[in-house]
């Protein structure tokens, strides 16, 4: 195993072009992303060629059943491929995050009507989801949320807006959290429903290509068949599950980040030469590379542990997320902040994509939730499990 090598993958042969594996998933990558990552940063866009491209890898919504488009794909793997997907452009690994949050959701709390309307064109890609929870004053605090939904003639009024919507721009259909009479509704918003309007949000420090996105909606008239769950069970169970599932993408993404880093550094550092010799035999860089190593193989492990929880039912994947998202989102800003050291004033030009990568991992501090609600989370559940002394 050399360096700059993730995890070893068992040998898998995709079938037909399809993202199977880890293995599948990097030369997918390597192939149609990473010699282009930049120039998506610059442009603020993932071009619509690659999004056909990942549609027909079957990356959209792999973890469907087969009949829905997926391949049945375990957390584990799904896991393993948002790390690569990651490790070539956050932007793109954002796009999935979001769109696994919306399919996955209609899948597991929809209807029998509702999965057979929307998990086909999720599962395929010919359907683009994103998910509305933050708004303009609140963020994701579901406690402040002042988008209503107002029952009317035997469906629904929706009024309110959503702000940072990751792929709103392009997105054809919204999950969107309100507020009903009783409590917290998701519900399934087109695109094409009057009433919806979409402002992009450009310019941003990170995953600048995710195509952002304001949502706003002025008396949008949705019928009964729209509302995600019954009735009062939304903020519970639905929005449980479908942050745990986004985190944990986002954990994966950052320890994709934090790879990109190694690797781009190995390569540096080993043509770079100074007085002579090859910037890789200098101890202090040598520490920064193993530390990187290190963390790594750390946060792969977490991860691993929390997409094999999820793959056995097993609850305690929540609080197995929240560590594997906090450890590698601080792991990926560190490292990336060392690996523009390592570059020195190459690693402030947009030639080199460490500069990319620096952005675009501070931005997984904060999205699905703050590394701040992470610690007070994590310090709590250790709180409840402590065993008295006997």
């Amino acid at each position: 195993m050399t360096l700059t090598d993730p995890a070893p993958a068992a040998p898998t042969a995709p079938a037909a072009g399809r993202v199977t594996d880890r293995r599948s998933a990097r030369a997918f990558v390597d192939t149609h992303v990473v010699p282009r990552a930049d120039a998506y940063d610059r442009e603020g866009r993932v071009p619509e060629d690659l999004l056909r491209q990942v549609a027909e890898a079957g990356l959209w919504a792999p973890f469907l059943p087969l009949g829905s488009g997926g391949i049945g794909m375990d957390m584990v793997t799904l896991g393993e491929v948002h790390e690569e997907v990651g490790r070539g452009c956050s932007s793109l690994r954002s796009l999935l995050t979001v769109h696994t949050m919306v399919a996955w959701t209609v899948q597991r709390w929809g209807t029998a009507a509702q999965r057979d309307r929307w998990t086909p064109a999720l599962g395929s890609g010919a359907v683009l989801g994103a998910f509305c929870l933050s708004e303009p004053g609140v963020g994701s605090d579901t406690a402040g949320i002042t988008t209503t939904a107002v029952e009317s003639g035997g469906g629904w009024v929706l009024n309110g807006v959503k702000k940072w919507t990751t792929g709103g721009q392009r997105a054809d259909l919204f999950l969107v959290f309100a507020r009903t009479a009783a409590s917290i509704g998701a519900f399934l918003v087109a695109r094409d429903a009057p009433g919806v309007r979409v402002r992009p949000i450009d310019d941003m420090l990170g995953t600048r290509a995710s195509m952002l996105a304001e949502i706003s909606f002025d008396d949008v008239e949705l019928g009964p068949d729209a509302l995600l769950g019954p009735s009062g069970f939304t903020a519970g169970m639905v929005l449980t599950g479908t942050l745990d599932l986004g985190r944990y993408s986002v954990a994966a993404g950052s320890l994709g980040i934090l790879q990109a880093c190694l690797e781009a550094s190995s390569a540096y550092a080993a043509h770079r030469r100074v007085g002579g010799s090859p910037l890789r035999d200098l101890p202090l860089i040598q520490a920064k590379l193993s530390d990187m190593v290190t963390d790594a193989r750390a946060a792969r492990l977490l991860l691993a542990e929390a997409g094999r929880l999820k793959d056995t039912g097993d609850s305690a994947t929540l609080m197995a997320t929240w560590i594997a998202k906090y450890f590698a989102s601080t792991a990926a800003v560190r490292h990336a902040a060392e690996a523009v050291q390592i570059h020195g004033a190459n690693g402030c030009s947009p030639d080199f994509p460490v500069a990319r990568l620096y952005r675009d991992a501070k931005v997984m501090e904060i999205i699905e939730g703050s590394n701040e609600i992470q610690r007070i989370t994590i310090a709590g559940q250790a709180e409840r499990e402590k065993t008295p002394c006997p």
